[in-house]
C-alpha cells in the first residue's frame, strides 16, 4: 500500500490553481477597465491556469478524503510551488519581464509577500501586471493566515500551537468544521480590512488604482507598490502614511486577535501576551529610531524627495514608525533610505528582520511568540541554575507551555539561524560581498523585502545573479512556510514507508 494519498494531494492543488486562475480574473478586469493593451494575455493566463487545476480535479476525483500529516507537508509545499509557477504566466505571455530567473523571483516574492523586487521601471508596466503583482501578495497573506492558524498546528508546527482557543484537537471529524469554519471568518475580516484600506487611502489622496493595489500588499504584510519610489512617491501627503502605519500594524498583529476585537472581545486583546509584547517592541524601536533621525540625521539628504509638509519633528515620527513597523511586519514599504541614516541605524534595521510580526498574521520572520518564551526560557535557566530543586515553568497567557513545545521553538530558531548561515555562504559563493551576502539571505529569508547594501531600499534585486535569484526563492518560500514544513520533505524518513 502507498504511503502517500496522491490522489487528494493533486485534488486539492487543482482546487489551488483553479482558484489561482479565477483571481486572475480580476486582474483582467483591472486590465480591461484601465484599457492596458494587454487584456488577450491575462485573459488566456487565467484560463490556462484554471483548465489545468479543473484537469488536476478530474483526474483525482475518485480519491479518498482522508489527509495525513505527509500528506499535509506536501500539499502546502507544492501548493505553493504550482501556485507560483501558474502565477507567472502573465508575466510570460505579456513579456513584462524578459528572463525566467526573474519572472520566477518576482512571483515567488509575491505569493510569499516578500516584497522583493527586480523590477527597474515599475510605472512603465501594463495596469493590469501592476493589479496581478499585488494580487499574488493578497493571494500568498490570505494563503497563510488560514495555514498558521488551520493547517500547521494539525502538522504540529507553527506559533499558534499556543494559541489554544483556536488549534483544534486531533479528532478529525472535530477539525474539519473548525477549520472551515476559522478559515471564513479570517477571510471576512482580511477582506474587510483591505475595503477598509482602500478607501481611507482614496480619500487621502491616491487614485483607486493605486489604493487597491497599496491596500492589498499592506494586508498581506508584502511590499510590492505601483510606483518606482515605493511608498516616498507619497512623502508630500503625510496621511496616506498614517494610514498604512494602522494597516501595517494590524495585518502584523494576530488575525484572531482582529476576530475577537470584532465581537467585543477587547479585554482578550489587552491580555494577550505576544499583543502586549509586538505594540512595545514596535513603539520602542521607534522612538529609538526618532531619537537618531532628530539628532544625527538631515532628511533632506536622502535618495528620496521629503517635503517635511508638517515640520522636521512629525516626519521624523512619521518615518520613524514607518520603517520600524515595515521592516518588523516584513511589510517592506519604503519611505526613505533607512542605509543613509547612520551605520548604527543600517545595523539596527538588518537586525529587525529578525524579529517578525506575531503568530497568525501576514508577517514573515521568526515571530514575537518564540522570541517572547525564548526570552522566557533563558531567565528560567538563571533562576533553575540558583533553585535546581524547584518546579519552574515558563507561562503565556496564564497558561504553563509545555516542554514539547519550548523544544519545538528552539528548534526553529536554531534551523533558522544555520538556514540564515548557510543562504548567506550562498550568497558568498555566487560572488557577493559580506553586506549583500547577509543583507539578501535576512530579507530573503524574513520575507521582509529591502535589504542592506546594493540591495537596500533605493534600490532593487536586478542586480543578483540567475542562480541567486533562484536560491533567493527558495529561502522566501523556506521563510514564509515555517521552515520545518519545506526541510521535511528533504529528510529521508518523510519517504519511508513506515
Amino acid at each position: 500500500m502507498s504511503k502517500f494519498n496522491y490522489k487528494v494531494i493533486l485534488h486539492i492543488i487543482g482546487i489551488l490553481l483553479l482558484f489561482n486562475g479565477g483571481l486572475m480574473l480580476l486582474a483582467t478586469l483591472a486590465s480591461w477597465l484601465m484599457k492596458d493593451g494587454v487584456t488577450f494575455e491575462m485573459t488566456l493566463s487565467a484560463f490556462m491556469v484554471m483548465i489545468f487545476g479543473g484537469f488536476m480535479m478530474l483526474i483525482s476525483r475518485n480519491h479518498e478524503a482522508q489527509i495525513q500529516k505527509r500528506e499535509g507537508y506536501l500539499i502546502v509545499t507544492l501548493g505553493w510551488i504550482l501556485m507560483t509557477l501558474t502565477g507567472m504566466t502573465p508575466f510570460i505571455l505579456t513579456d513584462s519581464i524578459q528572463d525566467l530567473p526573474s519572472v520566477f523571483f518576482e512571483t515567488m516574492s509575491g505569493y510569499t509577500a516578500t516584497g522583493s523586487t527586480i523590477l527597474n521601471d515599475i510605472e512603465s508596466l501594463p495596469a493590469g501586471i501592476l493589479f496581478w503583482r499585488s494580487m499574488t501578495h493578497w493571494i500568498g497573506g490570505m494563503g497563510i493566515i488560514v495555514l498558521a492558524i488551520a493547517i500547521l498546528p494539525l502538522l504540529g508546527i507553527g506559533g499558534m500551537q499556543l494559541f489554544t482557543a483556536e488549534a483544534p484537537g486531533p479528532n478529525s471529524d472535530k477539525l474539519h468544521p473548525r477549520i472551515t469554519d476559522t478559515a471564513k471568518r479570517l477571510w471576512l475580516i482580511y477582506v474587510s480590512f483591505t475595503f477598509a484600506e482602500t478607501l481611507l487611502l482614496y480619500l487621502a489622496g491616491m487614485t483607486l488604482f493605486d489604493a487597491l493595489n497599496h491596500a492589498m500588499s499592506t494586508m498581506a504584510s508584502g511590499g510590492f507598490s505601483t510606483k518606482n519610489a515605493s511608498l516616498a512617491h507619497w512623502n508630500h501627503l503625510p496621511w496616506v502614511h498614517y494610514i498604512i502605519i494602522v494597516f501595517m500594524f494590524l495585518a502584523g498583529s494576530n488575525f484572531v486577535l482582529s476576530y475577537f476585537a470584532f465581537t467585543g472581545k477587547i479585554k482578550k486583546v489587552f491580555q494577550d501576551d505576544e499583543f502586549l509584547t509586538f505594540a512595545k517592541f514596535i513603539f520602542v524601536f521607534s522612538i529609538i529610531v526618532f531619537a537618531v533621525l532628530v539628532t544625527q540625521v538631515d532628511l533632506t539628504h536622502d535618495s528620496f524627495d521629503h517635503p517635511q509638509v508638517w515640520g522636521k519633528i512629525e516626519s521624523s515620527l512619521r518615518h520613524s514608525f514607518f520603517q520600524v513597523l515595515a521592516i518588523v511586519t516584513t511589510t517592506g514599504f519604503v519611505t526613505a533610505d533607512y542605509t543613509a541614516w547612520t551605520p548604527f541605524m543600517t545595523i539596527f534595521f538588518f537586525g529587525l528582520m529578525f524579529l517578525g510580526g506575531s503568530a497568525g498574521s501576514t508577517s514573515g520572520g521568526i515571530k514575537v511568540v518564540r522570541h517572547l518564551l525564548m526570552i522566557k526560557s533563558g531567565f528560567l535557566e538563571f533562576k533553575r541554575a540558583l533553585h535546581p530543586n524547584a518546579i519552574i515553568q515558563s507561562r503565556y497567557n496564564g497558561k504553563v507551555v509545555s516542554k514539547e513545545i519550548i523544544g519545538n521553538i528552539l528548534g526553529f530558531f536554531i534551523l533558522y539561524m544555520i538556514s540564515f548561515i548557510i543562504g548567506s555562504l550562498v550568497f558568498g559563493l555566487m560572488g557577493l560581498d559580506f553586506e549583500n551576502a547577509i543583507g539578501v539571505a535576512a530579507s530573503s529569508l524574513g520575507n521582509v523585502g529591502p535589504a542592506i547594501g546594493d540591495f537596500g531600499p533605493a534600490s532593487n534585486f536586478s542586480e543578483l545573479p540567475a542562480l541567486g535569484k533562484y536560491w533567493s526563492s527558495f529561502l522566501m518560500l523556506m521563510g514564509r512556510l515555517e521552515l520545518f514544513t519545506v526541510l521535511i520533505l528533504f529528510t529521508p524518513f518523510f519517504w519511508k514507508k513506515n
